[in-house]
């Protein structure tokens, strides 16, 4: 098995595992949740680059950028974003 193939079967199963998880109500849609899609997308947007496939990039990496922004939304105080 390639390099790009063990990184890339890795982000998917993190991916598959949170929403799994989730699914079955296992991890609430919360920090783990949220964590676990930056990793496996991280690592799949990665893998894609290296075998150059880059309509995934851009799925993986969308991805990867929209979770990053909800863990930063759910780590961020409340009390900052109001008035």
């Amino acid at each position: 098995m390639s390099y790009s193939s063990i990184v890339g079967s890795l982000g998917v199963t993190l991916l598959l595992a949170a929403y799994l998880l989730h699914l079955f109500r296992q991890i609430p849609q919360g920090k783990l949740y949220i964590l676990l899609n930056i990793i496996g997308a991280g690592l799949s947007c990665y893998a894609s680059v290296l075998i150059r496939y880059w309509p995934f990039v851009i799925l993986e990496g969308c991805w990867c950028l929209v979770s990053l922004a909800g863990l930063i939304s759910v780590l961020r105080p409340a009390s900052l974003g109001r008035h």
